[in-house]
């Protein structure tokens, strides 16, 4: 195990996705701490990934827990890896620690996979809360960000309606149009994601005339 622990901090990247394989393949007890650490520090997309993958194969009586702990960190990798990761694990106690100030986050990662946790784990009681924290979001970042928040929406089905209908009212013109969009692509999810978020820019700088 030392060995696989070192590997992980190696400078190689392909080392560290080796050694990240191998906790996975052969899960222990004592490699949970050390893969949730180097969630929080690992810089190759890839090499995450596979720290995730590796979580998902241990025990969700030691790894939800301590992902659980990392929703607390300054860091903000830390933060959206975790909840990531707790969204592929598929255990319900992450909704215990999912707060407001999570799916507000002001790291764009971090909201983001706050917010594909919430939809998850939201029960029907749940999700008009979900909704009306979600909204507070519209406009928000660029149009991936958007398309995600729509998507999130977008799970929570009829629960989500009436306050994405009352965004449609907001002054700020990317508000009104991400609420818009959202709500259409909630009526067809296979319509895709259309929102002209330029449009909505110029309006919002110039004025409804402009």
């Amino acid at each position: 195990m030392t060995a696989v622990v070192e590997a992980l901090g190696a400078a190689s990247s392909s080392i560290r996705l080796k050694a990240a394989l191998a906790a996975g393949t052969e899960p222990r007890p004592d490699s949970v701490g050390p893969l949730v650490a180097r969630c929080a520090v690992e810089p190759d997309f890839y090499v995450r990934d596979m720290l995730t993958w590796a979580l998902t194969r241990h025990s969700v009586d030691q790894t939800v827990p301590a992902l659980m702990r990392q929703l607390e960190s300054d860091i903000p990798q830390a933060r959206s890896q975790a909840l990531h990761t707790l969204s592929k694990i598929g255990d319900r106690r992450a909704w215990t620690t999912l707060t407001r100030a999570l799916l507000v986050d002001p790291d764009d990662e971090v909201a983001r996979s706050a917010w594909r946790v919430a939809v998850l784990y939201a029960t029907a009681d749940d999700a008009p809360e979900v909704a009306d924290i979600l909204v507070t979001q519209l406009g928000r970042g660029d149009l991936d960000m958007h398309r995600s928040l729509s998507r999130a929406l977008m799970q929570l089905a009829d629960a989500a309606l009436p306050a994405v209908r009352e965004a449609q009212k907001a002054a700020d013109p990317m508000v009104g149009g991400h609420a818009v969009a959202t709500e259409a692509l909630m009526r067809d999810p296979e319509s895709g994601f259309a929102f002209d978020v330029e449009a909505a820019r110029r309006v919002a700088a110039l004025g409804p005339g402009a």
